[in-house]
Parts: structure tokens; C-alpha cells; sequence
């Protein structure tokens, strides 16, 4: 199980803490291999894209308009995190109910 975030993110964080067996890889660091973000985009669409986050607020209106797949590469902490693969099936962000989703397809 991999679970692609930022080492420093919260978020991440408790995630990894409930899922011991998985890694983690630094998005910033390793980036995500083209086919699961390609996988993850056909799966969660826009959503893939975190237009919460300071990254988002600090881009223009142009640069915002270009498609999320592009964003994401040039600027990987616009990721919404954590994007958790667990074999072939793809999970993103953190709750209760994703935390039970990922337990029960491992």
C-alpha cells in the first residue's frame, strides 16, 4: 500500500499512523507515477485538485484556469491529500469512512 502526501501534512499524518504497513511517498520529493495519477484523475476528477489549500490561493486567475493534471505536476502540493493505493483501488483524503473503505479492500 502506498500513500502519496507530504511528510509534513497533517492530514498524511494521522493516515500513516493508522495504516503502519503502508509507505509513504513525499509528492514534492518522488512525485506520483503518471499512471496512478492518470487513474486517479479518471476516478476523482476535479476533486484530485485542492483549491483550499495556500498553493491555490497564491496562483492567478490564469494559471488557475489551466487543466488539474498540468497544476498538479508543476505545483504537487495542489494534490488533495492523502491519495492512498491499495492495490488497484485508489482512496482520497482522510476520515473514518476512507479509513474502514481501505481496511476492508486490503
Amino acid at each position: 500500500m502506498e500513500v502519496f502526501g507530504l511528510k509534513n501534512c497533517d492530514t498524511c499524518k494521522k493516515a500513516m499512523k493508522a495504516l503502519p504497513e503502508a509507505q509513504l511517498r513525499d509528492v514534492r520529493v518522488d512525485g506520483v507515477p503518471e499512471a496512478v495519477m492518470s487513474q486517479a484523475f479518471e476516478t476523482f476528477g476535479d476533486k484530485l485538485l485542492n483549491t483550499r489549500s495556500t498553493t491555490w490561493r497564491g496562483l492567478d486567475e490564469a494559471a488557475r484556469q489551466e487543466p488539474p493534471l498540468n497544476l498538479i505536476s508543476q505545483h504537487p502540493a495542489l494534490m488533495k491529500r492523502p491519495l492512498i493505493k491499495a492495490g488497484d483501488t485508489l482512496f482520497l483524503g482522510w476520515s473514518a469512512e476512507t479509513e474502514a473503505a481501505v481496511r476492508a479492500a486490503v
